[in-house]
């Protein structure tokens, strides 16, 4: 897999939509697991998942959709994405 990174890094200390991203890299660099909670533009909880600390996942969203960490967003970081040959 080839990632394409869209825009600058940023982390998760407020509910962000990561720069109206479809696709977002998350990485969980606190010391502890964190639940990332997406939520759409009305404030309503689409859903939510566990990353480990020390991994990172690929989340797809609607470019409105936001997120939040549960714990430790400073250490959160997110970027808006895309996949490429």
């Amino acid at each position: 897999m080839v990632i394409k990174v869209l825009a600058a890094e940023a982390d998760l200390t407020s509910a962000s939509n990561v720069t109206n991203a479809t696709l977002v890299r998350v990485y969980n660099g606190h010391s502890a697991v964190s639940v990332i909670t997406r939520k759409d533009s009305g404030g309503s909880t689409i859903g939510s998942m566990t990353v480990l600390n020390g991994t990172v996942v690929v989340m797809e969203k609607n470019p409105t959709d936001t997120l939040t960490a549960s714990a430790g967003g400073a250490s959160v970081k997110v970027v808006k994405i895309a996949f490429t040959r």
